[in-house]
């Protein structure tokens, strides 16, 4: 009984604690120190409300759905058996990569590494001989479906896993370039080449300058005056990637549009509702929802009355959004995730976030514990996890 009553007596008083202590603006909740103060060490906490979203992203509110298939499986694979899961809150693009966003990138690696890397860029053009048929004629595809300007909107295609997450690392890096540029952190430098372009690790590792305009202000009495940005600012961006599959099937099936309260009322097969691929709305009822070939020598429909009026993919934002708002998230292209295939992986992953494919990396270091010198990109060097 003393012991129960020395137990109550110790949680009400780190509750008193904890309530006084956050009382207390710009205070620690846990020694009373002040944040932000140079005389007393200068600790930071930076203004904080939320993560900004990135360009062409939208949020995906996550939570749990099955996952799976919807039907019976008349081939009996048992690699797509139902099972719950639940994925975290994430962001994901509004539409697929464009021929227009795939240009820029080509534009960018050309201007900086075509020089001295001429392969660099090499390494990152699609291949447009997807196109190529021994018993069809798609040359004009071939030739024009990429850098022609009536393709820009459509999605780019030839496009293997590894150059696309090659994509996704640059693109982190000029969203990130550009939020430093517009907080006025640093300046515009279309001037940069090989070894000295703005990579985000590097940045964040003091082992990129570039052209400053404001560094932020130092408060540790120790330091300079001034100090680049750092991850806890909460300025930068996380890195782009690949969406795993659990992600990608749950923002593809859009779940919410079908939820009332805690209760989702009716799974679906494709991103909207029912069985058929046109719509039930009075306004457009009849009109095609996805670009699909509905069958053999049938792409697109007969001429004056055109089906999904695409005989190749369609442009990226044709069609209706699913429920969270995403375009063709069924038909037009296919898609990469970031899972490796295993047939058996429904039955070993877990059920948080479930992935098949990590293979941990860390930054290398030199003898010292440093992180060692960046490549002759620019980027840091990672090697993989032995332990």
């Amino acid at each position: 009984m003393i012991t129960h009553k020395k137990t109550i007596f110790k949680l009400f008083f780190a509750a008193v604690i904890l309530v006084f202590a956050s009382c207390k603006r710009d205070q620690s909740a846990t020694t009373g120190w002040e944040y932000n103060q140079p005389k007393n060490g200068g600790f930071e906490v930076s203004p904080y409300a939320e993560q900004e979203t990135g360009p062409g992203l939208v949020f995906i509110e996550g939570g749990t759905f099955v996952m799976g298939r919807t039907e019976q499986e008349v081939q009996y694979d048992w690699n797509n058996i139902p099972r719950r899961v639940t994925v975290s809150s994430f962001y994901i693009d509004e539409t697929e990569v464009r021929n227009l966003d795939w240009l820029e990138y080509l534009y960018w690696l050309k201007r900086v590494f075509g020089v001295d890397y001429p392969e660099v860029c090499q390494k990152a053009l699609p291949d447009t001989l997807v196109w190529r048929d021994k018993l069809a004629y798609n040359e004009p595809f071939v030739e024009l479906y990429l850098r022609h300007p009536a393709y820009r909107d459509y999605p780019v295609v030839g496009v293997s896993w590894l150059k696309a997450n090659e994509y996704c690392s640059w693109r982190t890096d000029r969203v990130n370039e550009y939020i430093l540029i517009r907080e006025g952190i640093l300046r515009m430098d279309p001037s940069q080449s090989n070894q000295e372009n703005f990579n985000t690790e590097a940045y964040l590792a003091a082992q990129y300058e570039g052209l400053v305009k404001n560094d932020m202000i130092d408060l540790n009495p120790s330091g300079q005056g001034t100090r680049k940005v750092k991850l806890e600012d909460g300025i930068l961006l996380p890195k782009y990637r690949l969406p795993t599959e659990s992600e990608w099937e749950y923002a593809s099936l859009g779940l919410i549009g079908n939820t009332i309260y805690e209760r989702v009322i009716e799974r679906r097969l494709y991103p909207w509702n029912g069985h058929v691929m046109r719509t039930d709305a009075d306004k457009n009822l009849g009109e095609m929802v996805a670009n699909y070939k509905r069958g053999r020598g049938d792409n697109m429909g007969v001429a004056g009355n055109l089906n999904d009026a695409a005989d190749i993919p369609a442009p990226v934002l044709s069609y209706w959004p699913n429920d969270y708002g995403l375009y063709n998230m069924a038909g037009n292209v296919s898609e990469w995730v970031m899972d490796v295939y295993r047939p058996l992986s429904p039955e070993d992953v877990t059920d948080l976030n479930p992935y098949r494919g990590n293979v941990f990396m860390t930054k290398a270091k030199d003898e010292e514990g440093n992180i060692q010198e960046k490549d002759s990109l620019g980027k840091i060097i990672w090697e993989p996890v032995t332990k």
